[in-house]
């Protein structure tokens, strides 16, 4: 029997990088997707815990899936506590757009159902692909459906080995970003601390109030041996990724800044 994949992302069920994704594993596994209604990156772990989660099964490209209104955590634990799927592994992605650095994949939807995913129990993998034009992000996402060749075969050979080999046993995540030209090979990595340079731009709407925009551009190049480095590079990143954000180095720190305190 085909192992199980429970499919899932960020950008929304109708998102072109979600049924590449599908396209690429349909032929090695049994896959069914379970995904956001609408666009919700960077969302993070979200979960709606204050409204109800609607569900509805529908049928997109010839294919049964289920459109979830919440966010990309929210499908997850649908998909598992509802649905009763019981997959094997689950992949989110490919999300357009990369998920780089510390700072990314704390915001990122993609790398938070995966995380979710984890948490519940279930190996999960995050996929993302470069974009060269961040407005790619926001516009006509079928513009960058001739990049998806690259990111189909990436998947698919991953997530063979995963299922080869087996999901390494001190990682939760597997975070892996596609460059949206591969020019080199496969680069086990470590997380960049940034991805952006963080700026805010003020604007003034028709009344002369004040709004803004979070915005700033992405950094060229990091570290060797970093997720943003190995992109810019053109190769394919693989970063391991812990749900255990415990600081152990700062540990003893600690203990001599507390040494002595009673309650």
């Amino acid at each position: 029997m085909k192992p199980k994949i429970l499919l899932t992302n960020d950008d929304g069920i109708t998102s072109t990088g979600l049924w590449a994704a599908y396209d690429a594993l349909a032929p090695i596994a049994d896959v069914t997707v379970v995904a956001p209604a609408t666009q919700q990156s960077a969302v993070g772990r979200s979960i709606s815990i204050f409204e109800p989660i609607r569900a509805n099964q529908v049928t997109m490209n010839g294919v049964t899936a289920y459109s979830v209104g919440g966010k990309p955590t929210d499908a997850v634990i649908i998909g598992l506590f509802a649905l009763h799927l019981n997959p094997d592994l689950v992949v989110s992605g490919v999300n357009i757009g990369e998920n780089l650095s510390f700072e990314s994949i704390m915001t990122s939807g993609t790398v938070g159902a995966a995380l979710e995913a984890s948490n519940q129990g279930v190996p999960s993998l995050a996929f993302s692909l470069q974009v060269e034009d961040q407005g790619d992000k926001f516009d006509d996402p079928s513009r960058i459906i001739d990049r998806y060749s690259d990111a189909k075969r990436v998947i698919r050979e991953i997530c063979e080995k995963v299922f080869a080999n087996g999901f390494p046993g001190k990682a939760h995540v597997i975070n892996v970003n596609i460059p949206a030209r591969v020019r080199g090979g496969y680069e086990i990595t470590r997380l960049a601390e940034k991805l952006f340079y963080t700026g805010v731009e003020e604007r003034l709407d028709p009344r002369g109030r004040p709004y803004y925009w979070i915005d700033g551009p992405l950094y060229e190049d990091a570290e060797e041996g970093t997720d943003v480095h190995a992109v810019q590079r053109g190769n394919v990143s693989i970063t391991p990724i812990t749900l255990d954000c415990t600081a152990y180095a700062a540990a003893d720190e600690l203990k001599g800044i507390f040494d002595g305190m009673h309650i």
